[in-house]
């Protein structure tokens, strides 16, 4: 039998005004990079890879699997949170993170997961149209990585 897991990605960007209102929602696909499924396997093994621990936005757009950062990174943060799926879904994880006012002022044209502060391996990469996000501006993005099809 040879089966391979798939491991697909959905992130949910939602800018807010600084009266509290959605000024802008996005829902994009992501693409799973090569140090991705290396750290997938790590964490399966146990082999001690880094988990994944910050988010990061930037400007640039066009990286592939093969990509290690972001074409142009603005600004990284660490995850607000991450969880398991319940019931149907718990084979999700769900990543959060939030830039508050005056954090990662720019049109913002890619994200993608880090298991470092700084530097690390990226696991999840996307690029999508320009989310002008304003001094006052808020942004989360709401990652959810599924792995398998059950």
């Amino acid at each position: 039998m040879n089966q391979r897991v798939a491991i697909v990605g959905h992130l949910s960007l939602v800018l807010y005004g600084p009266d509290g209102q959605v000024k802008d929602r996005r829902e994009v696909h992501n693409t799973v990079t090569t140090a991705g499924d290396k750290i997938v396997a790590d964490a399966m093994s146990d082999q001690g890879e880094t988990p994944l621990s910050h988010m990061a936005v930037g400007t640039g757009n066009g990286q592939t699997s093969a990509s290690t950062t972001l074409a142009t990174e603005s600004d990284r943060n660490a995850l607000a949170s991450t969880t398991q799926g319940t019931g149907g879904d718990d084979n999700d994880v769900i990543y959060v993170a939030t830039w508050l006012a005056g954090d990662a002022t720019a049109a913002l044209t890619e994200a993608g997961i880090f298991n470092d502060a700084s530097a690390g391996d990226m696991g999840f990469y996307a690029d999508f149209a320009a989310i002008n996000k304003a001094a006052g501006d808020t942004l989360t993005i709401t990652w959810t990585v599924t792995f398998g099809a059950s």
